[in-house]
């Protein structure tokens, strides 16, 4: 479980196949701190395990299933990623509960300053859209933020200049693709209705 509060940006060091996915060697500077194998850390907001480890950098294995959810299968070396380490029992939640689970990837369509800040639009495919509301929680490439509007299947994020800064957020551009996480309890919601408890609410 993590925050969506990003602690740092990391770098892709170095990407290598396997069976059935691809390896990715990062570097990172402050998460290393207490960071083991089998540790889980958010990369742009999947949640994925440490399997190995050096000085400054950490290993993570993608399998293909997460290669189809999220913007993985495009990654260089080079990028700079969003990280975010598990979060502990006794830790402020001060974004929303992230279960690091990516639910499809969207595409960035607007990108406006407005004064110190920008207003993100980000069109989404229907089935993420549905599960979105003003001024409720959504993840983008790990980030918690609020979803400040929505027209048809595009939000709007309003970001500070502070999430600018420490984050790889800065370096969109129109038709940069993000991985999107819906807030879990609108998913749970709208699982239950789909199972025809409608009727049940209110009893």
């Amino acid at each position: 479980m993590f925050t969506g509060l990003i602690e740092e940006t990391g770098k892709i060091l170095d990407i290598r196949t396997f069976n059935g996915g691809l390896e990715f060697d990062i570097s990172a500077d402050k998460i290393m701190d207490d960071l083991d194998v089998d540790h889980s850390v958010a990369v742009n907001g999947a949640c994925q395990t440490v399997i190995g480890l050096t000085e400054n950098s950490f290993t993570i294995q993608s399998i293909k299933e997460t290669l189809d959810k999220t913007t993985f299968g495009s990654f260089k070396v080079g990028d700079r990623i969003n990280l975010e380490r598990a979060m502990k029992a006794n830790t402020r939640l001060g974004g929303h509960f992230v279960q690091g689970h990516v639910n499809g990837v969207a595409d960035v369509v607007s990108i406006e300053q407005r004064g110190e800040n920008y207003l993100i639009g980000i069109e989404l495919p229907e089935e993420l859209a549905l599960l979105c509301i003003p001024e409720g929680s959504i993840t983008i490439d790990g980030i918690s933020l609020t979803v400040a509007d929505i027209k048809n299947r595009t939000i709007f994020v309003s970001i500070i200049p502070h999430t600018w800064n420490v984050t790889v957020i800065s370096e969109y551009t129109i038709g940069t693709q993000v991985n999107i996480e819906n807030d879990m309890l609108a998913k749970y919601m709208l699982k239950f209705l789909q199972n025809g408890n409608i009727n049940a609410i209110g009893r």
